[in-house]
């Protein structure tokens, strides 16, 4: 599928999906934000889907909103809309998603940009990569999550400081953070995404979505809750065919042949 804003393609179980306005740094404005989440309930309802890449086309990942378009007359939507029917829906969405979503920043991760991709299951980026909280920049918050999810990812302080000062963080140093997973070298950064991907793809889907869903409330639930969820998910988990094969190749010492069942 390839789409003005948004390409999608599929391969061995992996669904590539691609933000594509290069022209302006893949910043978003209302078509392509509503097709970014047309594309992520496709993925969503695709049984042949076991992992996602989110991914930029050209130089930056994401540069997060067009300005261009909220200052249009005509064009702009206004911020009620932008936040309640573009972002705040994207969020949810990777979140809520039951399959593992890997962020493979690109370049440029920039206000909304850079916070869509600190939502993803998993976050990766080449060497060349800076994140920006550029909000207070241009005297906005930050939204898309960011403020619920950088605080949990490098501490109170840290993300406090990037969030009022706007300053860039390298790729390197949001490893360091803990803010991503881990740096991959330019050269081979799609083949290595790609790797990553396939990986997750050939994994027990059903269980690993279950493991999203458990880390998603983990998030806000106390120690009790938190003991109850995984003991609910941990049963469901135990009656999947894949627990079945995971169990079956361990004891039989071969290779285990996931189906995401």
């Amino acid at each position: 599928m390839n789409t003005q804003s948004i390409n999608l393609t599929i391969q061995n179980n992996v669904a590539h999906i691609t933000l594509n306005r290069p022209e302006v740094f893949n910043s978003f404005n209302r078509e392509m934000a509503l097709r970014l989440q047309d594309t992520l309930d496709q993925c969503e309802q695709n049984d042949e889907v076991r992992a996602i890449v989110l991914t930029g086309e050209g130089k930056a990942f994401c540069a997060g909103q067009d300005l261009k378009e909220v200052t249009h007359p005509e064009l702009n939507p206004g911020f009620k809309k932008i936040l309640e029917e573009h972002y705040n829906p994207i969020i949810k969405r990777i979140r809520n998603i039951e399959k593992p979503i890997i962020g493979a920043v690109n370049g440029v991760a920039a206000g909304a940009g850079a916070n869509i991709a600190l939502a993803c299951d998993i976050v990766v980026a080449h060497e060349k990569v800076s994140f920006i909280q550029a909000f207070s920049k241009i005297g906005l918050i930050p939204d898309s999550a960011g403020t619920f999810f950088l605080p949990r990812l490098i501490g109170f302080q840290k993300a406090s400081a990037l969030m009022l000062l706007g300053d860039k963080v390298g790729a390197v140093e949001a490893e360091r953070l803990g803010m991503i997973y881990k740096v991959l070298p330019l050269e081979t950064f799609k083949e290595d995404v790609t790797a990553l991907a396939e990986k997750l793809a050939k994994m027990p889907t059903k269980a690993l979505g279950l493991t999203k869903k458990v880390l998603n409330q983990s998030l806000t639930n106390d120690l009790e809750s938190q003991l109850a969820l995984e003991s609910k998910h941990q049963i469901e988990a135990s009656e999947s065919e894949d627990y079945r094969e995971g169990v079956a190749s361990f004891v039989e010492k071969r290779v285990p042949n996931f189906k995401g069942k």
